[in-house]
């Protein structure tokens, strides 16, 4: 990470400047700027700074997509740090990725440490040298953990392709180490036809293998690492039966982050470009319940009108370090950008970058 010293401050306090003149400021900075820029907009970003990007989408369409706007040479990512770390693994020789708050982080991402990381992958190793064990992070994880596995014969998946990396991964090895979500690889595993009390959790805050006892460990196929999203464990099965009562033709669809005992209770469940998707395919009229973050699913019933969409509950907390972007911050950037001082520049190792990108083109690859 590199930051230069910026010309233009924050606006603070940031209720002191009326949300009017910040976009008309914004505005002006980002016409200034032309085609030198692009901003890629997550979409759980807060609706007054995904109005905008350039383009939306998830983590990895988004890394990718800067690096195919090769007439950009600045790269403003509306997400959180590890999405702005993988845009830069992609980016191209010309191009700075700037997140305008180096704040903006991930709970999940942080479930899982390189270190602790590293340590989990001795001991397994040591304790099973004859087998060939095959590791994959989530895209939500660091740079180093991308490394990682691309150091290793790993790969990294997204929600929407984990049921593709992890038939691959199986077909590599006969054993897989996934972190840092226990809710997806459990909910994936189940995708593969195993039982959902199969996979074995890695506890990295037990010292002796993961809490796993060595016979359990022994015969295990797949691994998990005990990390989770606390937005989408925030969803239960007492909010889907409520839904049901007041909403009888309600379709239920929630991210497969949700815990196992709330995606059985859901109709489908997807990544949020499927969630995205399904909402858009579904008729004038439908009722739809989603568990995923507050703001997509806001935006999502701006879109449709025409349908009756609500979050499984409405007052679920927005993701705190993904909100940490706001008008303010992001008008901030842009002015710097814009005088000429680039701002909160996310940037990674060439070496690790090297690792991470074999990481990322063995998914591609599938």
């Amino acid at each position: 990470m590199t930051t230069t010293a910026p010309t233009c401050a924050i606006p603070a306090p940031e209720s002191s400047v009326p949300d009017a003149e910040l976009i008309a400021r914004a505005t002006a900075a980002r016409e200034e700027l032309g085609d030198r820029l692009v901003i890629l907009g997550h979409h759980y970003q807060k609706h007054e700074v995904v109005r905008f990007a350039d383009i939306t989408g998830d983590s990895f369409l988004l890394a990718r997509r800067g690096a195919e706007a090769t007439h950009a040479d600045l790269v403003l990512f509306l997400g959180v740090y590890f999405m702005a770390e993988a845009a830069d693994i992609l980016s191209r020789d010309h191009q700075r990725v700037v997140l305008p708050d180096l704040g903006a982080g991930c709970h999940l991402a942080e479930c899982a440490d390189i270190f602790t990381v590293n340590d989990a992958w001795q001991q397994i190793t040591d304790a099973f040298p004859d087998r060939t064990i095959i590791p994959l992070t989530y895209m939500n994880s660091g740079a180093d953990l991308k490394a990682f596995v691309g150091r290793n014969n790993g790969a990294v998946c997204t929600s929407g392709n984990a049921e593709r990396a992890f038939r691959w991964a199986r077909e590599q090895g006969d054993m897989v180490f996934f972190f840092p979500d226990e809710h997806l690889g459990r909910n994936t595993a189940c995708r593969l036809g195993m039982d959902p009390a199969h996979p074995v959790v890695w506890d990295p805050r037990q010292a002796d293998l993961g809490g796993i006892g060595p016979d359990a460990l022994s015969a295990a196929e797949i691994v998990l690492w005990k990390g989770f999203c606390n937005v989408h464990t925030g969803f239960t099965v007492p909010q889907i039966h409520e839904a049901r009562e007041q909403h009888p033709d309600v379709t239920v669809i929630v991210h497969p982050e949700c815990p196992r005992p709330v995606v059985e209770a859901a109709d489908e469940d997807g990544s949020t470009e499927y969630i995205i998707r399904r909402v858009g395919e579904m008729p004038a009229g439908a009722t739809v319940a989603i568990g995923t973050d507050w703001n997509l699913v806001d935006r999502l019933r701006l879109q449709h009108p025409d349908k009756t969409v609500f979050c499984l509950k409405e007052d679920l907390c927005p993701c705190v370090t993904m909100n940490r972007i706001t008008l303010s911050k992001l008008t901030w950037a842009l002015e710097n950008l814009a005088a000429g001082d680039v701002v909160n520049v996310v940037s990674v190792d060439d070496a690790m970058a090297a690792d991470a990108r074999l990481a990322l083109d063995r998914m591609l690859a599938l």
